[in-house]
């Protein structure tokens, strides 16, 4: 809880069975948080028993991909701030506390950001080749949307006022880990307050199967920065009819 005001942390796992059981209880060991809600997306076997150990409760969500899982655990958090985060051992809940201190400043969303990292550092997660996709991506959508500074649209890590985050749900069509990206997105173009903050990015536990290899980054990177034209686009002929 944070000022009488209660916290729900939303986990999805796929292949986190190694990393799931100290992350659920780092977080819930701030002190901060109310409720950890941990969506099980057809993650790999032995994930529930290590969940079970903790405190936090599990919900079941079949339909494969990232968006799906998040989608559902949102559906379900009761808490009036709902924070967004992965389980695989790279961030910490230990930087609740740099999400809160702006809460206080009326934010709806505060984001965070990852390439603030120092890249020669060994135990960060955040390659040059990374960090760099993150960041010329994300000027793109200050240009497009000439909005608030951004260095990382990519970033799970998220807080939202509970109510807010809800209705943005209702307007999200992605299924897979475009989810992150598209927030952000209608967040920026609902016009709500919002700020971007660093936070700690650690090397996870396991492999990503998403961006592991320099292809599969350059691949993705593409892929979202396409997203992004087509929702400007999508976006800019809302917005002309309506004036219309």
């Amino acid at each position: 809880m944070y000022n009488k005001k209660t916290v729900s942390v939303v986990f999805a796992t796929y292949r986190e069975k190694n990393s799931i059981k100290a992350v659920i209880n780092e977080f819930f060991s701030t002190g901060y948080v109310d409720e950890i809600i941990v969506v099980n997306n057809n993650a790999e076997t032995g994930t529930d028993d290590e969940i079970k150990k903790t405190k936090a409760k599990i919900i079941y969500e079949t339909q494969q991909g990232y968006g799906h899982a998040y989608r559902t655990g949102i559906k379900n958090a009761k808490g009036y701030y709902i924070i967004l985060c992965e389980p695989d051992g790279s961030y910490t809940g230990r930087d609740l506390e740099k999400f809160f201190a702006y809460v206080n400043d009326g934010f709806d969303a505060i984001f965070g950001a990852r390439t603030g990292q120092n890249i020669l550092s060994s135990r960060t997660d955040m390659t040059t080749g990374r960090k760099w996709a993150n960041v010329l991506v994300a000027k793109s959508i200050e240009f497009l949307f000439n909005t608030n500074q951004l260095s990382d649209i990519g970033c799970t890590y998220k807080l939202f006022v509970g109510s807010t985050l809800q209705k943005l749900l209702k307007k999200t069509k992605t299924t897979n880990a475009l989810f992150a990206t598209e927030l952000l997105l209608l967040t920026v173009t609902s016009n709500l307050n919002y700020i971007e903050i660093p936070i700690t990015f650690s090397k996870r536990v396991g492999i990503s199967t998403l961006v592991d290899k320099w292809y599969q980054l350059l691949k993705w990177a593409i892929y979202i920065q396409l997203f992004i034209y087509t929702f400007w686009l999508q976006n800019y002929f809302l917005r002309k009819r309506d004036n219309n």
